[in-house]
């Protein structure tokens, strides 16, 4: 293993985290404050320590779902192998996903929090650390209280302890899960609790572009820079969204043309209405809210049939195509909804993509970081007075807001809906971090 100064490597403020002896190790913060970054070095070190003495250990990387371990957990394992200079001494697989060391056969387990089963099943010997990463977006407590016990029954004979590291960015409602959680986890001595935030990199680590991007969100939205990059739990407020960020304007700019056209629907029933929002992602990466067609069925005798809708919402999208000599880069619906998809399929072969829906709050934390940014702007059309008018009035559902599930108040929302899946189902190319 080649000689690496940690000094330079790892920020004073994660000594104490670095060094301490519990077996519980809470990381939380903002964004941006390495702290991810401190438990990848220190688990490889974990592995590397072991295998100069011929031993063989093993790590289980966890998080909330499977299908974000590759982007987060196991990049990051790689990444600190490499700061380490040791990435020749392992083997990387993703089928199944493993990291192991060559000569001793020590190995990295990542494992989805969505099969708990397979958690508490675990048949890994020799368990000499698990990492619960993005904690907060586990559905409950549940899954640790389940299968901690069975990962810390697998602890080598050589080792005291099993240490078990966990990292997460505070939730803005005060009543979520993990801010109750941690308030018990205070009091308990076998907890080591760590808060750090970007203003804790004293070794220069955060780009002059981050810091950009960071005052930035100060700037426009100061209470979301302080949930955001401070990891102060802000709560939530009564409006979802503040108006004045949908900046209002009555052009594209000259200068930031379009590049892609991404189009959002709500799909109405009896007596709710259909929102189509068509929103032009630009070369400097801004979100121009085009236009948005609206048809609400309400005080109607004959309502439109899915067939006339399907007619109606093409034309639409041809009329945006023709404007701004553009084809659709990606048309997104609510994944609940057949119907309609069926009909325009049946008419013009293309079916629209079912967003994967998240809960409530999440879809719309896509949505306040692009406003936080000051990267949304909506054009002043008649129909975008109604994008206006349903976002201005989009409220939470006092009745549930001292829940861990807060809902939102189902009035006037169809463009809202639309909006939502628009940017979760483009949230790579919108460059939103999740």
């Amino acid at each position: 293993m080649q000689t690496v100064e940690l000094s330079k490597e790892i920020n004073p403020h994660f000594f104490d985290m670095w060094t301490t002896d519990k077996p519980y190790i809470v990381c939380n913060g903002g964004r941006g404050s390495f702290k991810s970054s401190v438990i990848s070095l220190k688990l490889v070190t974990i592995v590397e320590q072991y295998a100069q003495q011929g031993l063989k250990v093993n790590i289980i990387c966890i998080r909330e779902n499977q299908k974000y371990l590759r982007d987060s957990v196991y990049n990051q394992i790689i990444w600190a192998m490499d700061i380490l200079h040791v990435s020749d001494e392992f083997i990387t697989r993703v089928s199944p996903m493993t990291i192991t060391h060559k000569r001793t056969g020590s190995t990295f387990y990542f494992y989805g929090a969505n099969d708990p089963l397979k958690l508490k099943s675990n048949i890994v010997r020799n368990v000499a650390a698990v990492w619960f990463e993005e904690f907060a977006n586990l559905k409950n407590v549940d899954v640790f209280d389940q299968s901690v016990p069975t990962f810390i029954r697998q602890k080598p004979t050589f080792m005291d302890k099993v240490r078990i590291y966990i990292s997460y960015n505070p939730p803005r409602n005060p009543y979520v899960w993990v801010n109750e959680w941690i308030k018990n986890c205070e009091n308990d001595p076998d907890y080591f609790i760590d808060k750090s935030t970007y203003l804790d990199d004293e070794l220069g680590f955060t780009t002059v572009q981050q810091l950009k991007l960071i005052q930035q969100y100060k700037k426009n939205d100061p209470d979301y820079y302080r949930w955001l990059y401070l990891g102060e739990v802000i709560g939530l407020g009564t409006n979802v969204y503040n108006i004045d960020h949908f900046h209002l304007i009555d052009q594209i700019p000259l200068d930031d043309p379009i590049r892609a056209i991404f189009y959002g629907m709500d799909v109405g029933h009896e007596v709710s209405a259909t929102s189509v929002v068509a929103a032009g992602l630009s070369i400097k990466g801004n979100l121009y809210v085009l236009d948005n067609w609206y048809y609400s069925p309400a005080g109607k005798v004959n309502k439109k049939p899915p067939s006339e809708l399907a007619q109606d919402i093409h034309f639409f999208i041809e009329e945006m195509s023709d404007k701004y000599n553009m084809y659709p880069a990606q048309m997104t619906m609510d994944s609940a909804e057949g119907a309609l998809d069926n009909q325009y399929y049946r008419y013009f072969s293309v079916h629209w993509h079912k967003v994967h829906k998240l809960k409530t709050i999440d879809m719309i934390d896509r949505v306040q970081d692009l406003l936080a940014q000051g990267r949304v702007f909506v054009l002043d059309t008649p129909d975008n007075q109604i994008f206006m008018e349903e976002h201005k009035k989009y409220q939470w559902d006092e009745n549930t807001m001292q829940s861990d599930d807060p809902q939102v108040i189902k009035v006037d929302d169809h463009s809202v809906d639309a909006f939502k899946y628009l940017v979760l189902d483009n949230e790579r190319e919108l460059g939103l971090k999740y």
